[in-house]
């Protein structure tokens, strides 16, 4: 009885997402899984992943979306990177997706990748019925959220071709990146501790740690990246977005990097430091240049 409810509120959610997106209306949640969530701990909040879809107003979409991952640590999602990240997207006229993803320490790797990889291949999975580009989906993040996002431009696949389900049949590759001060390296002396602690527990293999030490995973398929960071953050070292920048650099994938001389770290969209709110006019230039912000064909703005 459970499942059969929970299924009948994801079918009314995806027809209410349709509905937003033609009248810019209020944002929509529903659950990544509409039945039973892989390694799923319990049924509570916090064992259901979900996606909260935020349209752009009528008539000013463009066809492309972003999933945004809030920073947190691993251990928390922060507000102020989540709803006001994606109504910013939405005044650029992309979707804007925010992914509430699973937490340590209650779950540890891979929960938080097969969210964000499910997360990607729902959007392009419903790109038709939500008037989305499927070549234009993004992901975005902050902090451990960014260390998600690059974990997800670093460790995709192109889909379960015979899976039952359509969705696991789609990719999970984003089409761009955005990090915006990310945890990127898990190993010393770079690493944030704490995130490594929730996101793999207390004594992790130095094999997976190294995996997951995401400037090492950046091939030619890693998609174009835009990163953000302050050159005094004393919680997450500049050096994180350096060496994925670096990385990129080596690996011929299209990076643009910005380091500002000063800064606390989670600043979020820059709030009212007249410096640090310019990046989000900065990164939607580097959107527009990647040809992202374009309106696709059969997409209905």
């Amino acid at each position: 009885m459970y499942l059969m409810l929970l299924s009948v509120a994801v079918i009314a959610a995806l027809f209410a997402i349709t509905a937003s997106s033609a009248a810019g209306a209020e944002p929509v949640s529903l659950p990544l899984w509409p039945d039973t969530v892989p390694g799923a701990k319990g049924k509570e909040p916090a064992d259901v992943p979900t996606l909260t879809v935020y349209a752009p107003p009528a008539g000013t979409g463009n066809g492309a979306a972003i999933v945004v991952c809030p920073g947190g640590g691993y251990g928390a999602l922060a507000d102020h990177e989540g709803a006001p990240v994606a109504r910013w997207l939405n005044t650029l006229g992309v979707t804007g997706i925010v992914l509430k993803y699973r937490l340590g320490p209650r779950y540890h790797h891979p929960a938080m990748l097969n969210d964000a990889a499910r997360a990607i291949r729902t959007v392009r999975a419903r790109a038709r019925e939500w008037n989305l580009d499927p070549t234009r989906i993004g992901i975005l993040g902050f902090s451990a959220g960014g260390h998600l996002a690059s974990t997800a431009a670093t460790h995709f696949d192109n889909g379960h071709a015979t899976s039952a389900d359509s969705i696991e049949r789609e990719s999970s590759r984003p089409d761009l990146a955005v990090l915006i001060y990310p945890v990127i390296s898990l190993e010393t002396p770079h690493a944030h501790l704490g995130s490594r602690r929730n996101l793999l527990g207390e004594n992790p293999t130095p094999d997976l740690v190294h995996s997951l030490s995401n400037e090492t995973q950046v091939t030619a398929r890693t998609p174009s990246t835009f990163l953000i960071h302050t050159a005094d953050d004393a919680a997450v070292p500049m050096e994180n977005s350096l060496l994925f920048a670096l990385a990129c650099r080596k690996a011929g994938v299209p990076v643009e990097l910005h380091v500002y001389e000063t800064g606390a770290h989670g600043f979020g969209l820059g709030g009212s430091d007249p410096i640090l709110s310019d990046w989000p006019a900065r990164c939607a230039a580097w959107m527009k240049r990647r040809g992202f912000l374009g309106t696709a064909a059969g997409a209905k703005p």
